[in-house]
């Protein structure tokens, strides 16, 4: 690998799904029944809510778990999963989650971390301290993107600190390929020159056509199967976050579930530390210890709010 440089590369490969389950393959029909049996068993196992709009969608990704064991229809499958291997729980949730994601998505919230957050980190350090310590979540990472554009801006702005990026995922297919910490080239039209030049490896040989994460930054991020709907987390417990990235997440589960989900991911905030979620995701329930920084982004009150008195007034 070499430094890399943007380029427009583009892929000609299709991401559609659909077209790679069915190509020279006959899909066995689901009924309402069954697909009714799979809408519970994934909200159960993943607190995830599948509509019935998604059936087609459903249909199409569980249908590769089909063909690799044989099976010909979805009843058969579902005794499958219930009564065989767990893993092929785990398998069922790889071959349903999206896995959308990219460098640097909704560019604002790194803007705050560089702009704002960093240099408060940085006067808030105690005097005659050389380095700082910081540790962020990206959960629900998909492959990998999110949480290497935080250890991007993280140890750019950050050069004198001890970093630590947690990346975790439902999806073991989608954390194997983030460990990689490869992408096809044209991934790298959205990262910002200044990191582009610094942070990624451009390949060459039988690596052409890729970029590869260098050294440096692969050494803050380490990686953790984390499913939100089970407990505990192997992270609960743990020294908490200063900031927690869960966004475009919390959008496919159930309101039950995202509530709970919220809950347990403040209690892995620091006091004053960040959350993060996604655009077109809320908090749902409205919750005093959080307080509105910009659009999606909530910063946990240093402190437990007090009673308001007369005359007194309420700090965060």
């Amino acid at each position: 690998m070499r430094r890399t440089r943007q380029t427009r590369e583009t892929s000609g490969m299709t991401s559609d799904p659909r077209a790679r389950a069915t190509r020279g393959a006959t899909i066995p029909e689901i009924s309402d029944h069954e697909f009714a049996l799979f809408q519970a068993l994934i909200k159960r196992e993943a607190g995830i809510h599948l509509a019935l709009s998604k059936k087609p969608m459903l249909v199409c990704r569980l249908f590769r778990r089909l063909d690799a064991l044989k099976l010909g229809s979805f009843a058969d499958y579902y005794k499958h999963i219930i009564h065989g291997p767990d893993d092929e729980r785990k398998r069922m949730l790889d071959a349903i989650c999206t896995n959308e994601t990219w460098f640097f998505r909704n560019e604002k919230h790194f803007e705050l971390l560089r702009d704002e957050l960093a240099p408060s980190w940085i006067g808030a350090a105690r005097p005659g301290r050389r380095s700082r310590e910081l540790r962020a979540w990206s959960a629900g990472c998909s492959t990998g993107e999110e949480p290497f554009s935080l250890a991007m801006v993280l140890h750019d702005a950050l050069p004198d600190w001890s970093i630590e990026v947690l990346a975790s995922d439902l999806s073991n297919r989608a954390l194997a390929l983030a460990q990689q910490a490869t992408w096809p080239l044209e991934k790298s039209e959205r990262i910002p020159s200044r990191y582009l030049k610094r942070y990624m490896l451009r390949g060459t040989g039988a690596q052409a056509g890729k970029m590869k994460a260098s050294d440096r930054i692969r050494a803050l991020v380490r990686f953790d199967r984390v499913n939100l709907n089970e407990s505990p987390w192997p992270v609960e417990g743990a020294p908490r976050f200063e900031i927690v990235f869960c966004r475009n997440v919390l959008m496919y589960f159930s309101p039950s579930c995202r509530q709970r989900v919220l809950r347990r991911l403040l209690a892995c905030l620091a006091p004053g530390g960040f959350l993060f979620l996604g655009d077109a995701e809320g908090l749902g329930e409205p919750d005093d210890r959080l307080l509105p920084v910009i659009p999606a982004v909530y910063r946990l009150r240093a402190e437990p709010r007090e009673p308001a008195h007369a005359g007194a007034g309420v700090g965060a």
